[in-house]
C-alpha cells in the first residue's frame, strides 16, 4: 500500500485541478435547459474512466416506463448512465460495485452564491461549486484511488464495476435499469460515498437512512377568481381551506395525525439510544448555528433521535394567490402544496402515501375539491453493521484520516441503497466523506480539501481491505 498511498500524495495538484475540470459542467438533471450539460458530464466521465484502464465504458440508455395520471404507458429515455468495468482479479476475487450520481441540484437562489456555482473557488481550504459534496467530488475520490492502482501496478485487488447516475436529483428510473441489467451489476457489495460525517474529524459509517413519500395536494373552489369585497365571507377560500388542512397534519405534540402512520415503527432500542447519547452533539450549538429560537419535534425524543429514526411530515412549498408587488384583493380559485413525510425502516412509503392522500381527502371541506398526486417514493433502510465491507470501510477511514469511526443515521434518503438490497442481493456500504456543513442543496456548496485528498487514500485503502 505504501507505493499507492505515496502515488495518491504525489497527485494532489493533478486530482484536484481535474475535480474542478468536472465541477464546471452544469449538470441539472431536473432542468431541461441542461440537457447538454448531462451529456457533457457525462461524456467527460466517460474519458476519466478510460484513461485509468477500465473496460466496457461507456453511457447506457436508461429507458423507463411510466404509468400517467390517465392510465396510458410512455417510454421515458432519462440522462445516461455511466458505466465502466475491470474484472481481472480472478473469480475468487470479490467483486465491489461502486455507485454515485454526477447530476447535481439546481442553484438558485442565485444572487446568495458568493462565488459562481460553476465556476469552483478554493477558499479557507474549501472548494466551492455546486455538486463539490454532492457527490461529484466523493465519486471522484474512488475514481483517483483506482487509477492508482492501475498506474503502479496495473491491476486491482479486487474486481470493480462503476455505476454512475445522473438522475439521482431529479425524477431517477435506476432502479429499473437494475431490474434489467442484473447480471451485468452482479456483485459482493456496493460501496457508496454520498453521505456525510457525524461532524467534522469525526469519521462515520452511516447505517441508516429515512425512506421517503412525496405528494403534491391541489385544493380547488369557485369556477373563477373572485373580488373578496364581493364575494368573501360567502365562499370558502382555497388558499385558507389548504392552509388549514395543513395544520391538522400534526398535533401539537409533534406527531403526524394521519391514521395508521406509526403502526409499523420500530421503537429505538436503549442501546441506540445509549450510543447516539454519546456522541459529541450539543443542542444549543445546533440552534445558534439555525439562528432559531428554539427547537422543535416529536416529544419525547432527543434531537438526533428525531431526525435519524422517527418518521415526520413536512411541507416544503405552497402555491396559489397573489404574491407579486402591491395589493389585489382576489379568491384564487385554486391553491396547492408539495408535502413529504420522511419514513423509517419498516415503514411502506407507497402505502403512508396513500394514506396521506386519503386522509387529506378526508378532512378537507365539502366546499372544495380536493386532488392529490403521489410524486415518488423511497424506501428507508436500514444497513447490517456486520460484515467484510463495514470492517473493510471502518479501518479505511481510521487509517487514513487517523481518528476513530463513529457510527450513525442519517435523516436523509437514498432510495436506491434499498433497491441494491432488494434485486442486487448486495448489501450496501455507506462510506460517506461529506461534512455536515457542507451546504449540499444550497448556495455556497463546499467540499473540505481534507476530506478530498483523505478520501482518495480511504478509497484505495478501502479495496485493498476487500482482497
Amino acid at each position: 500500500m505504501e507505493k499507492i498511498l505515496n502515488y495518491i500524495d504525489s497527485k494532489k495538484d493533478e486530482h484536484l485541478a481535474q475535480l474542478i475540470e468536472f465541477l464546471k459542467f452544469p449538470s441539472i438533471s431536473s432542468d431541461s435547459n441542461y440537457i447538454n450539460g448531462m451529456k457533457d458530464c457525462a461524456n467527460w466521465l466517460v474519458e476519466q474512466i478510460k484513461s485509468i484502464g477500465f473496460k466496457n465504458v461507456g453511457t447506457r440508455k436508461n429507458v423507463a416506463t411510466i404509468k400517467q395520471d390517465d392510465g396510458t404507458i410512455i417510454e421515458r429515455e432519462g440522462h445516461p448512465i455511466v458505466y465502466g468495468e475491470w474484472l481481472e482479479a480472478g473469480p475468487d476475487a470479490k467483486t465491489i460495485l461502486v455507485y454515485g450520481h454526477y447530476d447535481v441540484q439546481p442553484v438558485d437562489p442565485i444572487n446568495l452564491w458568493h462565488s459562481k456555482p460553476f465556476e469552483p473557488e478554493i477558499r479557507d481550504g474549501r472548494l466551492y461549486g455546486r455538486g463539490t459534496a454532492d457527490d461529484k467530488g466523493q465519486l471522484f475520490c474512488h475514481i483517483k484511488s483506482l487509477e492508482a492502482y492501475m498506474k503502479v501496478y496495473g491491476k486491482l485487488p479486487v474486481n470493480v464495476k462503476l455505476l454512475f447516475e445522473g438522475e439521482e436529483e431529479a425524477e431517477s428510473s435506476l432502479d429499473e435499469f437494475i431490474a434489467k441489467n442484473q447480471d451485468l451489476l452482479k456483485c459482493d457489495y456496493v460501496v457508496i460515498s454520498d453521505t456525510e460525517w457525524f461532524a467534522e474529524g469525526v469519521p462515520s459509517i452511516c447505517y441508516g437512512l429515512r425512506g421517503i413519500a412525496y405528494v403534491e395536494v391541489k385544493v380547488t373552489g369557485q369556477n373563477r377568481d373572485l373580488h373578496s369585497g364581493t364575494f368573501g365571507g360567502a365562499v370558502d377560500n382555497p388558499l385558507q381551506v389548504l392552509a388549514w388542512m395543513i395544520t391538522q397534519l400534526k398535533d401539537k405534540y409533534g406527531r403526524v395525525t394521519v391514521p395508521e402512520f406509526y403502526d409499523d415503527v420500530v421503537p429505538l432500542t436503549e442501546e441506540e439510544r445509549k450510543e447516539f447519547a454519546k456522541l459529541p452533539f450539543d443542542d444549543e450549538e445546533y440552534r445558534k448555528d439555525l439562528e432559531v429560537g428554539a427547537l422543535s419535534g416529536e416529544i419525547g425524543y432527543t434531537t438526533l433521535e428525531r431526525v435519524w429514526c422517527r418518521p415526520s411530515l413536512d411541507v416544503h412549498g405552497i402555491i396559489g394567490g397573489y404574491t407579486g408587488e402591491g395589493a389585489k384583493t382576489v379568491i384564487s380559485t385554486t391553491a396547492s402544496a408539495k408535502i413529504s413525510t420522511r419514513l423509517v425502516p419498516h415503514q411502506n412509503p407507497e402505502k403512508i402515501s396513500r394514506d396521506l392522500a386519503n386522509y387529506l381527502r378526508k378532512i378537507a371541506p365539502p366546499t372544495v375539491k380536493v386532488e392529490v398526486t403521489e410524486l415518488h417514493y423511497g424506501s428507508p433502510v436500514l444497513l447490517d453493521m456486520k460484515g467484510k465491507g463495514i470492517t473493510a470501510a471502518i479501518d479505511a477511514l481510521k487509517e487514513a484520516f487517523g481518528k476513530e469511526v463513529v457510527f450513525m443515521r442519517e435523516g436523509g434518503s437514498i432510495p436506491i441503497v434499498s433497491v441494491f438490497k432488494e434485486v442486487l442481493k448486495a448489501p450496501s456500504v455507506l462510506m460517506g466523506l461529506g461534512l455536515p456543513k457542507d451546504n449540499i442543496h444550497s448556495p455556497n456548496e463546499s467540499l473540505k480539501l481534507e476530506n478530498f485528498f483523505g478520501g482518495i487514500r480511504a478509497s484505495a485503502l478501502f479495496f485493498n481491505n476487500m482482497k
